[in-house]
């Protein structure tokens, strides 16, 4: 069990007489997540939590590093040493909690949480049987479609080849694979076969036509479902959701919550994709255990995720409200640029603080 070094200082300008809890979060690979980082900041002001945000990163070109409060470069994600140099961050920081952010480094963080609890630090994250599972787009199908869940029928795409039958057309994406990359509509036996040929490792599933919707599962660190939100993309780029719509539909959550809770052992909260097409049953196309980059839709909603969660770490009794958010709530990304220092070359393990400036 992780041991939590939670402690105390006095707030600053009041001697001493006023003692807030201090929590240390590390957010891996923190990329482009301000958002994110400014809604813990902002639930741990309204818990009365003395948080220090450390962010760490493979270069500094990340921009959230400039919005953190300890920036660190850390070795690449596949090198051997990605691990040990979390770990050495964990102890050297003191580090409470450990929260990553995107999907390649899930799998190895699990398979570690033992030594970073070792070391003083929980790691949010499900178990590595769960990370496996929606990491495998194939095994996603059959984990789902086991336990009943309405998914797509899925193939792997030398199987779909040999099939007698087809009803075209068919997506096709990576077997593995994140951020909408390889994604391609298949419209017939020809072009399944010119694709099997150049990507052998993919799958094929049945062409669903209808909305795409992103729930926000909150399971906290028991894997209780708690909380379902659901998101309408209205607009994706880059496989990130650029306009959203929160979308308070019972029916939909209740599919959320059946795949989450079909997985096993999931912590923190999760991230589920459905097509929901009328007249017809909503489908599970995919899940990512881990904040999905729209996350701050749901949590501005009101579905206060960094709150609860902090909560937790503490020891805190919250009850998040299992539908206690706005709906229809709409979300409207635009691009905001940060000004640094244009000295990128240097790799070792901290960021110097520098000024940053931001175009008004």
């Amino acid at each position: 069990m992780a041991r939590y070094n939670m402690r105390t200082r006095p707030r600053q300008g009041q001697s001493g007489t006023s003692r807030r809890t201090r929590l240390r979060l590390l957010f891996t690979c923190v990329g482009r997540r301000i958002e994110l980082i400014n809604a813990f900041r902002r639930a741990a002001d309204a818990l009365k939590i003395d948080l220090a945000v450390h962010g760490a990163d493979i270069n500094r070109t990340a921009p959230a590093i400039y919005f953190v409060d300890h920036p660190h470069i850390v070795p690449r994600i596949r090198d051997r040493r990605h691990i040990p140099a979390l770990l050495e961050l964990v102890q050297g920081q003191k580090i409470d909690a450990v929260i990553p952010l995107i999907d390649s480094d899930l799998e190895a963080l699990s398979r570690s949480a033992d030594r970073f609890a070792e070391a003083g630090a929980k790691v949010v994250i499900s178990d590595v049987d769960v990370i496996r599972t929606c990491a495998d787009k194939l095994k996603t199908f059959e984990a789902l479609d086991a336990a009943g869940v309405p998914t797509p029928k899925t193939w792997a795409i030398t199987e779909a080849v040999g099939l007698r039958r087809h009803q075209f057309p068919y997506f096709m994406k990576p077997r593995r694979g994140s951020a909408g990359q390889g994604l391609f509509r298949i419209e017939n036996r020809r072009e399944l076969e010119v694709f099997a040929e150049r990507m052998p490792n993919a799958i094929v599933q049945e062409f669903v036509n209808g909305d795409e919707h992103t729930l926000d599962v909150y399971t906290g660190l028991d894997g209780v479902v708690r909380c379902v939100v659901p998101r309408r993309r209205l607009e994706v780029r880059t496989g990130e959701v650029s306009k959203g719509l929160i979308v308070k539909d019972p029916a939909i959550m209740a599919v959320g919550r059946q795949a989450v809770e079909a997985l096993g052992r999931c912590r923190g909260v999760i991230t589920v994709q459905c097509m929901v097409t009328r007249g017809k049953p909503i489908k599970v196309i995919e899940i990512n255990p881990r904040f999905g980059g729209g996350a701050p839709l749901s949590i501005a909603a009101g579905a206060d995720f960094p709150r609860w969660l902090m909560g937790e770490l503490l020891g805190r009794r919250l009850r998040p409200d299992y539908e206690g958010y706005t709906d229809n709530l709409a979300m409207l990304r635009y691009d905001e640029s940060v000004f640094v220092d244009g000295s990128f070359g240097t790799t070792d393990g901290a960021v110097r603080r520098i000024r940053t400036r931001r175009m008004n």
